[in-house]
């Protein structure tokens, strides 16, 4: 048979509705972000922004996201709060450094938290970029607090 006329049987991937409402937001951040004016009015607005998303989140991961806010905050000054795909992120320089993950974000059993490549974290050849998190005790925060600093560094 040519290969014109073959058929071929791939089944079409699609996303998700999750994920399909994390792009709709990630469009919105990308658009409200362009129409701001000085940095100090974006910056104020990204916090705010932040904030906002996770007094939205239920009541668990509500309260992880909260500390982790101000342990990123307390141990990477410099990294700035914004949204990303409609979840709290840290950024240095416009690139997202270490992100949180509600459960309820994608329907998942345990929220996460994780950094992207610009994170600092490299250690020899395999090294780990989230984490999940069912709940957070002191020293799961003294850890993440650890990783931030190195992440920003």
């Amino acid at each position: 048979m040519a290969a014109s006329t073959r058929k071929t049987t791939r089944k079409t991937e699609t996303f998700t509705d999750e994920e399909r409402a994390a792009m709709k937001e990630r469009a919105q951040e990308v658009k409200a972000s362009a129409r701001r004016g000085s940095r100090a009015d974006k910056a104020a607005e990204d916090e705010a922004a932040v904030v906002a998303k996770i007094a939205e989140m239920e009541d668990a991961d509500r309260a992880m996201a909260e500390r982790i806010h101000a342990v990123v905050k307390a141990s990477a000054p410099g990294l700035a709060p914004k949204l990303w795909y409609g979840m709290p992120a840290y950024a240095e320089d416009g690139k997202v450094v270490c992100f949180f993950q509600s459960a309820q974000k994608f329907n998942a059993r345990y929220a996460t938290f994780g950094f992207n490549d610009k994170a600092n974290l490299d250690e020899g050849t395999m090294w780990p970029t989230a984490f999940a998190l069912t709940k957070l005790t002191a020293a799961d925060e003294a850890r993440i607090g650890e990783l931030v600093k190195r992440a920003a560094g």
